[in-house]
């Protein structure tokens, strides 16, 4: 007399789960289509700037100040001659060449550089 009763209601508790799988799937229709769909994903990947290196104030042989921002990559420096100055970006074409932009050319580490500026000679200064 137990079997049937069991067997009764197993199928009773399994009933509700196997109308689960015949659920019908639901359709996503997409009403607004993205008009730049197709160029945008046929563009370049975007490089991401670099990260700030190190950020440091020099002192330069004629006792003036410098302020450098080094980048990561070591191909991108900004360089200031007052604290609150206007930014000059200098550029190095790879790893390990100077700086350069314009009359502007700074070779160097965070530790000590050398720069010249527009209508001056190189000067050697220290952080």
């Amino acid at each position: 007399m137990r079997t049937p009763l069991l067997t009764a209601a197993a199928a009773f508790v399994l009933l509700p789960l196997a109308a689960c799988h015949n659920a019908p799937k639901a359709e996503v229709i997409d009403t607004n289509p993205d008009p730049m769909a197709a160029e945008l994903a046929n563009k370049a990947p975007v490089a991401l700037p670099p990260s700030m290196k190190a950020e440091k104030s020099f002192r330069c042989k004629d006792n003036s100040l410098l302020f450098v921002t080094f980048y990561n990559g070591d191909t991108q420096a900004d360089v200031k001659t007052a604290k609150d100055g206007a930014v000059t970006r200098l550029l190095a074409p790879s790893a390990g060449a100077p700086y350069v932009k314009d009359a502007w050319k700074l070779t160097g580490t965070p530790e000590g550089v050398t720069v010249t500026e527009p209508g001056k000679s190189g000067l050697t200064c220290k952080a």
